[in-house]
């Protein structure tokens, strides 16, 4: 059971979902399905949480998460609204990044053999972009975008069964960030930095609205990236080559599963200054175990920024990742058993919203124990 404040919490967060549900019996639907997902139901499917929420049928749930009116695109503005009150920080992280979901068959809205990073390897499955972020306070996913392979948006009637809108086109995964990012401008987050892995670093379009929306950046790129450093164009790995001794230094990027995380690390400025005085730079990072296992990074940050901020943000892609492994453990992130498009986003978004709840309950609590236990509102 847990101690009163929680419950109060809780219900301070559903009565800001109430205006997003017009009917009160759909409002408790949406209750207690949040109520199921913080549970410690073992599979948080629709079933599994009818029976721990106490409902005889899980006919309810499917109806919420499928034919009922209600907006996710609104609960996840309210979302954003509800981290940003709770964990804004003016130096916060925007953090872009992909999971996927493993799928049976082929019904399942953007449903495909593609490379999955949870799997490691190519499997039948969904990917998501999602968005975190990330502040001295905790982190929390913001945004959500559901990627639909060509073999999808090419067939108009596969994507009819599947429910997807006719507007919904082809779109590259950092077209999806893009999207995410904009959002991110027009909410109430607080962020000063967006960092990413290469699939959105070597995106020339993402970066150029970072510079424009005069956001500091850390984002990876794959050693086949070209720059123009001293008069020439050539691969970011070849510029190593002109890094001196004295100019790696060891620091810290921050705290993963097995401790703090040290690397060596250098930094290249290169260009003019942006719009908004901003500089950008090649960041590299040497293992200490292997000086040949190198990872690369484009910055764009303030006149002075130091290389132990550059090398902070650039570990604060760890943020999403946990984000995804608590979500997925305690907030059934990927326990969904819907196929439509519209069954995908109410799902994500209601379980993103439970770990949110999660994040703040902790960042709140003044008991480190607290902080580490997976919490349920009684």
């Amino acid at each position: 059971m847990l101690d009163s404040t929680y419950s109060m919490r809780f219900a301070e967060l559903m009565d800001r979902l109430s205006v997003r549900f017009s009917r009160r019996d759909l409002w408790r639907q949406a209750e207690s399905y949040l109520q199921g997902l913080l549970s410690q139901v073992q599979r948080k499917n629709s079933w599994q949480l009818a029976e721990a929420t106490g409902a005889e049928t899980p006919h309810g749930f499917q109806r919420l998460l499928g034919r009922a009116r209600w907006n996710a695109e609104a609960v996840r503005d309210d979302l954003q609204a509800y981290v940003a009150e709770h964990l804004n920080d003016p130096q916060g992280v925007l953090v872009v990044d992909e999971t996927g979901f493993l799928k049976k068959g082929d019904k399942s809205a953007g449903v495909s053999r593609q490379y999955s990073g949870t799997a490691g390897r190519i499997e039948n499955c969904q990917i998501g972009v999602f968005m975190a972020y990330r502040s001295r306070h905790g982190h929390a996913l913001v945004d959500r975008e559901l990627y639909l392979p060509r073999c999808w948006t090419e067939d108009r009637q596969r994507c009819d069964e599947a429910g997807i809108p006719e507007e919904a086109s082809f779109a590259t995964k950092p077209e999806l960030a893009r999207r995410m990012l904009r959002r991110a401008f027009d909410s109430d987050l607080q962020a000063s930095w967006v960092t990413a892995d290469e699939i959105y670093g070597r995106d020339a379009s993402l970066r150029k609205l970072l510079e424009k929306q005069g956001l500091g950046y850390v984002v990876a790129v794959s050693c086949q990236q070209h720059l123009f450093l001293n008069g020439g164009r050539a691969r970011v790995d070849q510029h190593v080559q002109g890094i001196s001794p004295r100019q790696w230094k060891e620091l810290s990027c921050g705290a993963g599963s097995k401790g703090l995380r040290y690397y060596q690390w250098a930094f290249v400025p290169f260009g003019t200054p942006t719009e908004h005085g901003f500089r950008r730079g090649l960041l590299v990072r040497r293992s200490l175990k292997d000086p040949e296992e190198l990872a690369y990074y484009f910055t764009h940050a303030p006149k002075g920024t130091t290389l132990k901020k550059l090398v902070q943000v650039a570990g604060c892609r760890w943020a999403i990742e946990e984000c995804f492994e608590q979500t997925k453990q305690e907030a059934g992130l990927d326990e969904y058993e819907v196929r439509s498009w519209t069954g995908w986003y109410r799902h994500i978004t209601l379980s993103m919203f439970a770990h949110a709840f999660l994040s703040v309950v902790r960042a709140k609590s003044n008991s480190p124990a607290m902080k580490k236990r997976t919490l349920q509102p009684s």
